[in-house]
């Protein structure tokens, strides 16, 4: 694992230490990791999202619904 030196104002320091010891993080650097983890989510989100909405569309009917429903159907009978 690698290791980064951040340096954060006496308040953000209080703020994360709190934060950790209130979620019941083993360590800070637990704490920033796991903050880290759900932001890299976030951006993976939005960048898929983002490539989805540039298309192909399909209408989303009652016949796409149809279909999903029986995949996934057919899927939980697998």
């Amino acid at each position: 694992m690698a290791t980064m030196n951040i340096s954060l104002t006496d308040d953000l320091k209080d703020f994360v230490e709190q934060q950790a010891t209130g979620h019941s993080y083993t360590s800070t650097s637990e704490y920033v990791r796991a903050v880290l983890r759900r932001e890299r989510d976030i951006s993976q989100l939005r960048e898929a999202l983002l490539a989805g909405s540039q298309g192909p569309f399909q209408p989303m009917d009652k016949a796409y619904f149809d279909n999903l429903r029986s995949a996934i159907t057919n899927r939980a009978k697998s």
